[in-house]
């Protein structure tokens, strides 16, 4: 079974490549921020909570996240059955340590963490484009400014846990998303 947790910055590409992830190896994709987003569409309580912390460009308390997580994995096994994308989990140290204790419990773990590099003026430059494009109300300058100081603080000290752990790579997400893809591949191939 192969786990991938993809890692990068807002707008570093971690859906495209978990797109073509998915196609490539069979894999079930696991992003927290689409499960948010269909709650939130469908007025959920979990949606309407975690709507109030998104247009705040603030993080999902973890205890929520990682509820959410268990539920989506076990509700899919059978999607699963090749691994999982885990898209935008974790984003802090303790959410890793919960998400190591989840598939421990599941009798699996993490294969690899994949991060993607990209500076932070392609960053924002590719959320203000994505924001116009899918009237996301995230995706405007004060919030995306928000969410990648977040990010820094919050969501960066995981490349240290991870890469500690052996399990961190690198890849220098600029380029066009099929030159990115070739990159991830090599990893990818060589677990």
């Amino acid at each position: 079974m192969l786990n991938i947790v993809m890692f990068g910055a807002p707008g570093s590409g971690k859906g495209t490549q978990s797109e073509v992830l998915i196609k490539t190896y069979g894999l079930f994709h696991i992003s927290t921020g689409d499960v948010l987003r269909d709650n939130i569409k469908r007025g959920t309580e979990l949606g309407k909570t975690a709507k109030g912390f998104i247009d705040k460009g603030q993080l999902i308390p973890d205890n929520l996240m990682v509820d959410i997580l268990a539920s989506v994995v076990d509700d899919h096994r059978d999607e699963a059955k090749n691994g999982v994308i885990f898209d935008g989990f974790p984003r802090t140290i303790a959410q890793a340590e919960a998400l190591e204790k989840m598939l421990d419990e599941r009798g699996t773990s993490v294969s690899a963490v994949i991060g993607l590099d990209v500076p932070e003026e392609i960053l924002i430059g590719r959320l203000l484009n994505r924001g116009k494009e899918s009237g996301r109300s995230d995706d405007n300058l004060e919030t995306i400014n928000d969410r990648l100081k977040v990010y820094h603080s919050s969501t960066a000290p995981l490349k240290d846990y991870y890469e500690k752990k052996g399990l961190l790579h690198m890849v220098k997400g600029t380029g066009g998303a099929t030159v990115v893809f070739e990159r991830v591949r090599k990893i990818v191939d060589s677990l």
